[in-house]
């Protein structure tokens, strides 16, 4: 078996070079693999190493690109990058704690929490991917809350043919780091649901219950030609308005109002992790990858185990 996928048909002749285009080509024409896109390319390049030279400032030291060449990740050169003995040797759960902390801690990171959520379908084996919140760590493993009734991961994960795997990927810019995530998920009891839920303000409660998360919405159709489903949206949200009441104080934050129990559908979501890479960018693409592996069974105090491994970038 060969160890690359083979190299694509050369273009059909005839065809648009149009088509070739990439995000920092030399100009919307011009494909770097043309000749008149390599001599701009060389062009650029002799410009910048000119500024170098001569003592101006360029923004290669912050990781951003040569004109005409992919961006360089430097930030970690300076202190040789990720070493094994920098990583908690016992758990990826910790190790992940102290990386949180830091993406928080950095201030360019507006929301450390923001990651994504890649689950695949059974039989066809067809993967979807959405950006979440990461809400809770805990010594199990990474916990999220969402529509798990008639949404599409939902039913990746728990339908008929429901397929348990799923994974996370967090991506930190301004450090430049990314975590991987994968593992099976579990969902939380309607108990530990609720603890959650009371925290959220009163829209985002009623809105659980009105919205059939991923069900298509369908216009209202008459006199009304504006509508395109928005009104069957905020038709729900009015029904389950009144089912819940208010308080006496009435307000956003409904802390007068009764409890809003949490949906049968709704809830808290545990990836326990099988496996977790950290990855910290480096110089050439040369970047520092480890992952933890989790081992079979468990040690005397009944925690789980781990190897902690380089790879290959």
């Amino acid at each position: 078996m060969a160890l690359y996928p083979p190299s694509p048909a050369p273009p059909v002749a005839g065809s648009s070079s149009k088509n070739e285009k990439l995000i920092f080509a030399p100009s919307p024409d011009t494909p770097l693999s043309s000749p008149a896109g390599q001599a701009a390319v060389a062009a650029r390049a002799a410009a910048h190493t000119a500024k170098v030279a001569a003592g101006i400032a360029t923004d290669s030291s912050s990781g951003t690109s040569t004109p005409g060449r992919a961006g360089q990740f430097l930030q970690h050169e300076s202190d040789g990058g990720l070493r094994k003995r920098d990583l908690d040797a016992t758990s990826p759960i910790s190790q992940f704690h102290a990386w949180f902390a830091e993406a928080k801690a950095v201030g360019k990171i507006a929301h450390p929490e923001t990651c994504t959520l890649s689950t695949a379908s059974l039989p066809s084996g067809r993967v979807s991917a959405r950006m979440v919140y990461l809400k809770e760590l805990d010594h199990q493993g990474f916990v999220l809350y969402s529509n798990f009734g008639t949404s599409r991961k939902g039913d990746d994960l728990f339908g008929a043919m429901g397929n348990p795997w799923a994974a996370l990927t967090f991506w930190w810019e301004a450090q430049e780091r990314q975590v991987r995530v994968e593992g099976k998920a579990t969902r939380l009891t309607a108990e530990e649901s609720q603890v959650y839920f009371d925290t959220r303000v009163r829209g985002s409660r009623v809105g659980a219950w009105a919205s059939r998360q991923s069900a298509i919405l369908e216009p209202k159709g008459g006199e009304d030609k504006e509508d395109d489903g928005r009104a069957q949206l905020e038709g729900w949200v009015a029904e389950a308005e009144q089912r819940f009441g208010r308080g006496a104080d009435g307000g956003e934050d409904g802390q007068d109002d009764p409890q809003i129990p949490v949906p049968e559908f709704w809830g808290g979501l545990r990836i326990v992790p099988e496996r977790v890479e950290f990855w910290q960018g480096r110089q050439n693409r040369l970047h520092d990858r480890f992952v933890y592996d989790r081992v079979e069974g468990e040690d005397a105090d009944g925690k789980a185990t781990w190897t902690v491994k380089r790879l290959s970038p």
